[in-house]
């Protein structure tokens, strides 16, 4: 069959598979808040030690695990419990994920399942072609300042997840705070609603061409030897393109801090009225935000039609964890990337 042929390269185009995988009842409770909020192309599982709420969940795909050590009632805080236990049904956890390509790993670190299946899942899916995500819901400072167990169990999971690198996405309970007017759930809502717009804008990107596009190849790329990555995004007014990155970073959820060497890939999409000019002052912009990066990568969007707002995704590299490290007693963390 010739190669300009279509159908020779037809069993190619397909798109990139998607999973969002609640780890414990924190990280499942998430998954159904973004399902409600709506994420084409995505598709949900749960893992819990606890019947009684994943029968609550409205996933389909669910996974109950340690049968016999927890009886279905959760894990109590019993991090290496859960080890054993997710060892028991690991063959079938991993058939369930192999079919898809990125993998988000929703779960609340300083308890048992989560903490103990965040680390755990990356590194088996890093023996497949997929590229984890670890999303992992930091607690609030006074919980690790008052609770030796929690903060140990947080050290633990952190350091495991620092040293093996890539993508990670660390949502700080505590920069809740500024909505401390909100009843409690509501402020877990905006959290979910965040982590929402992360997902949203990373399938989006990956998934509908552009006119310099970003496909998985390329953020595979970027990645690699990269140390630990973040995940921004954001959108502002097209009159004021300089303001987008410093909000992109002002506003997130996300506990990180740069390093001193850093690289990143940018996104933008707007529409028919972004202009060169506008492009360029965002380049410059995140160039100087970004504390002049070793590798500036971009992509751009442009829609047929005109466009009130421009919006970013950008994964940044050479990070290092934020604010969380001064309570844990390990002090801040060294860059990922070396100087």
């Amino acid at each position: 069959m010739p190669a300009s042929d279509p159908t020779a390269w037809a069993s190619f185009e397909r798109p990139t598979s998607f999973a969002v995988v609640g780890l414990g009842g924190a990280g499942s409770e998430a998954v159904r808040d973004l399902l409600g909020l709506g994420i084409p192309a995505v598709r949900p599982l749960a893992i819990n030690t606890d019947a009684a709420h994943l029968d609550r969940m409205p996933i389909d795909r669910r996974i109950l695990i340690g049968h016999h050590r927890f009886r279905g009632r959760g894990s109590g805080g019993d991090r290496d419990g859960v080890l054993s236990a997710i060892e028991e049904e690991r063959d079938e956890v991993l058939r369930q994920l192999r079919p898809f390509e990125v993998v988000f790993l929703l779960g609340a670190l300083g308890g048992g399942t989560g903490s103990a299946l965040l680390p755990y899942l990356v590194r088996e899916l890093r023996e497949t072609d997929a590229i984890p995500v670890p999303v992992a819901f930091l607690p609030f400072h006074v919980e690790v300042r008052t609770n030796s167990s929690r903060r140990d169990s947080v050290r633990a999971t952190l350091r495991e997840l620092e040293e093996m690198g890539g993508l990670l996405l660390l949502l700080a309970n505590e920069k809740l705070r500024r909505f401390d007017g909100l009843p409690i759930h509501r402020a877990l809502g905006v959290r979910n609603a965040f982590l929402h717009g992360l997902v949203a804008s990373l399938v989006d990107m990956v998934e509908n061409p552009s006119q310099l596009n970003v496909d998985l190849a390329t953020i595979k790329r970027h990645l690699a030897g990269s140390g630990t990555s973040t995940l921004l995004c954001g959108e502002v007014h097209v009159s004021e393109p300089e303001r987008l990155l410093p909000q992109a970073i002002r506003d997130s959820l996300l506990d990180f801090e740069l390093g001193r060497r850093t690289r990143a890939l940018i996104h933008i999409e707007g529409g028919s009225n972004l202009t060169l000019g506008v492009f360029d002052q965002l380049l410059q912009t995140a160039h100087a935000q970004l504390g002049e990066p070793d590798e500036l990568l971009f992509g751009t969007r442009v829609r047929p039609e005109p466009r009130e707002v421009i919006r970013l995704t950008g994964l940044v590299s050479g990070i290092t964890v934020g604010s969380i490290h001064g309570l844990l007693g390990s002090g801040p963390s060294p860059p990922a990337l070396a100087p």
